[in-house]
């Protein structure tokens, strides 16, 4: 076996210090999330409990943490539904050739670009101007959208890219209409890039704050009021706020990857052997 040299511990104590800085802030919202009745927002921790949970769902404790949350997950799951579907569309469309087809791609991806604080407020003033209200569900929205389609679209490019056209000319041969060459042929084989699309369009959209600060009008989504809490709150319920967030993150993300899985099971298990 090769002798770890110098090198080796140098890279490696760089890693280590990447895996500090990516992950230590959120262990350590998790651990301080878990203060005793006298804790404070720091350490040394003061006992152990459960108490700044269950005063997370207290109104008069930090603002309108439901409501938020509710307009959060809204947001989140119109996101993901259009996302899936406009990418879907627009990787089904540029699979061939048309006239101009080179500058809508630049055009879909240059969002990714412009700085999201300038995407927010060029939406913001444009409602403004057009004497329209910003809300959640509309101008939100599409501040949502200019952040979340551009993924969406570059993974439904690579996934048509490696696709084997060769299964729908089959499928043709046989007699199946182009429709049904697209529903039991091609939806079925690219389902887990879907749902990994969705995954995107969901997880972007629920975390955003710099594309929803100037568009979501005067109704916070969840990231907008954690970020008005951290003015007038002074308890570690914003530590509990944060633990119960990270959780439902990461708890959608196994669910997901479970279901791809799956997905990817099922299909292995239905091809023909040989």
């Amino acid at each position: 076996m090769e002798k770890s040299g110098p090198r080796h511990w140098l890279l490696s104590g760089i890693f280590g210090l990447f895996i500090v800085f990516l992950y230590g802030p959120t262990i350590t919202i998790f651990i301080l999330s878990f203060q005793g009745p006298d804790g404070g927002l720091t350490f040394p921790m003061r006992g152990v409990s459960l108490r700044w949970f269950a005063n997370l769902f207290e109104t008069q404790m930090v603002g309108d943490f439901g409501g938020s949350l509710e307009r959060s997950l809204s947001l989140a799951l119109i996101v993901m539904g259009l996302t899936v579907l406009i990418a879907l569309l627009a990787g089904l469309a540029f699979r061939r050739k048309f006239l101009g087809a080179s500058v809508l791609f630049y055009l879909s991806i240059a969002s990714l670009i412009v700085p999201s604080i300038l995407v927010s407020l060029g939406i913001g003033l444009m409602f403004n101007v057009a004497g329209l209200q910003p809300g959640w569900w509309s101008s939100a929205l599409g501040a949502h959208l200019t952040w979340t389609l551009p993924f969406g679209v570059l993974i439904m490019f690579a996934v048509f890219n490696r696709f084997d056209h060769r299964l729908e000319e089959a499928a043709l041969d046989l007699g199946a209409t182009p429709w049904q060459s697209l529903r039991f042929v091609v939806l079925p084989l690219i389902a887990p890039s879907l749902v990994g699309v969705a995954l995107f369009g969901f997880s972007l959209s629920y975390d955003e704050f710099a594309r929803t600060v100037m568009t979501a009008g005067s109704d916070n989504t969840l990231p907008l009021e954690i970020f008005a809490m951290t003015t007038n709150v002074t308890t570690p319920v914003l530590y509990a706020l944060g633990t119960l967030t990270t959780a439902f993150s990461l708890g959608l993300v196994v669910i997901v990857t479970l279901l791809v899985l799956a997905m990817r099971r099922r299909r292995r298990m239905a091809a023909p052997a040989g």
